[in-house]
C-alpha cells in the first residue's frame, strides 16, 4: 500500500514552495516522521517529513521546480519492507546440506559521537559552514543522532568542533566567476533589500581598528621599501589586501545579483578612491590578490596620476568586485 507525502501548509499567505534538495532517493527506507525533503519558501526553509515508514518508490517532483500546498511529492510504499524480508526466509539452507560452522562473531562497531551521518537541516548546514566545522565531529542530540543548532553553538562555546579538514597543494583557481540560481528565500531576500536601499535612508557604520603593529611594520620598512621598489609605502596596500584575504574567506561579498542568478567573482578588483580636479573617482586595481605590496602602491600611484592628468579611460573605472572608498587613519 502506497502512502503520499504532500506539501503541508506553510503559513499565512504561501501558497507556494520549491524542492530545494531531497534527503532521499527512489529505494531508500524511510522512517515514519523522517525527514525527505527540504522545501524552500519566501520567508524559510523547512523540512517534510514522512507520515509512515517504508521505502521511497516514487519522487513526484524534481529539485528546483515549484509546488502548491497540499501537492503529492513523493510516495511511500508501506509494505516494500516485509516484502524486501520475504526473500530472506526463503534462502534457508537446504536440510542435506552440511552445517557451515558458526562464524566467530563481529566485534560490535564503535558508536558514532557525530550527526554527520544523518542529513542537516538548511540552518544547522549554514551555521557549520558559517564556522567552517566538520559535522562528523559534532555529536549530535537530535531524533536519531541528528545533529540541530545547539549541538553546534556547544560545541563551538566549548572549543570541542573542528574545523572542516583542507585540501592541500596546489589548488585551481577555476574560472573567473560563477553563477549559482537563487533559491526562493534569497530571491526574496534580495527583493526586500533593494526595496530597503530605494526607501529607507542608509547608515554608515564606523569601526575603529587597532592598528598599531601595521604602523609600527611600515615606519620599520618605510625607507628600505623606498629605497628597493622606487616607491613609498602606503596604507592603502595594506588595506586592498587585507579586503582580498576577507573576500576570500567571505565569496558573498565578493558577488553580484544578475537577475535570478548570483555571479560568484573568483578575481578581486578592487576599486580604489583617489582625487581628480574633477572630483572623486574610483578606478580599479585589477587581480589585486596576485600583486605584491609594491606592485599595489605602484598601480594606485599610475592610476592617481591619470586622474589628475585627466586621462582616465572607462575602462579603467569599470569591473570593480570591491570597493575602498574612503580611508581615514588616526596615528595612536
Amino acid at each position: 500500500m502506497a502512502e503520499e507525502i504532500k506539501v503541508p501548509a506553510l503559513g499565512e499567505s504561501i501558497t507556494e514552495a520549491t524542492i530545494g534538495r531531497w534527503l532521499k532517493k527512489v529505494g531508500d527506507p524511510v522512517a515514519a516522521d523522517e525527514a525527505v525533503v527540504e522545501l524552500e519558501t519566501d520567508k524559510v526553509a523547512m523540512e517534510v517529513p514522512s507520515p509512515v515508514a517504508g521505502v521511497i518508490i516514487e519522487l513526484v517532483a524534481a529539485e528546483g521546480d515549484t509546488v502548491e500546498v497540499g501537492a503529492v511529492v513523493a510516495k511511500v510504499d508501506m509494505d516494500a519492507k516485509a516484502a524486501a524480508s520475504a526473500p530472506a526466509a526463503q534462502a534457508a539452507p537446504a536440510a542435506t546440506a552440511p552445517a557451515a560452522p558458526p562464524a566467530p562473531a563481529a566485534a560490535p562497531a564503535p558508536a558514532s559521537t557525530g550527526g554527520a551521518a544523518q542529513p542537516l537541516s538548511p540552518a544547522v548546514r549554514k551555521l557549520i559552514e558559517e564556522y567552517a566545522l566538520d559535522a562528523s565531529k559534532i555529536a549530535g542530540s537530535g531524533k536519531d543522532g541528528r545533529i540541530v543548532k545547539a549541538d553546534v553553538m556547544a560545541a563551538v562555546q566549548a572549543g570541542t568542533a573542528t574545523a572542516a579538514p583542507v585540501a592541500t597543494g596546489a589548488v585551481s583557481a577555476g574560472p573567473r566567476e560563477e553563477r549559482v540560481p537563487m533559491t526562493r528565500l534569497r530571491k526574496r531576500i534580495a527583493e526586500r533589500l533593494k526595496d530597503a536601499q530605494n526607501t529607507a535612508a542608509m547608515l554608515t557604520t564606523y569601526n575603529e581598528v587597532d592598528m598599531t603593529e601595521v604602523m609600527r611594520a611600515r615606519a620599520q620598512y618605510r625607507d628600505l621599501f623606498e629605497k628597493k621598489h622606487g616607491i613609498r609605502l602606503g596604507f592603502m596596500s595594506f588595506f586592498v589586501k587585507a579586503c582580498c584575504l576577507a573576500l576570500k574567506e567571505i565569496p558573498a561579498v565578493n558577488a553580484e545579483i544578475d537577475g535570478d542568478e548570483i555571479i560568484y567573482k573568483n578575481h578581486y578588483d578592487i576599486g580604489v578612491a583617489v582625487s581628480a580636479p574633477s572630483g572623486l573617482m574610483v578606478p580599479v586595481v585589477r587581480d589585486a590578490d596576485q600583486l605584491g605590496f609594491s606592485d599595489v602602491e605602484k598601480t594606485i600611484s599610475g592610476l592617481g596620476k591619470k586622474a589628475r592628468d585627466g586621462k582616465m579611460g572607462l575602462d579603467d573605472l569599470q569591473g570593480g568586485t570591491f570597493t575602498i572608498s574612503n580611508v581615514a587613519c588616526l596615528a595612536p
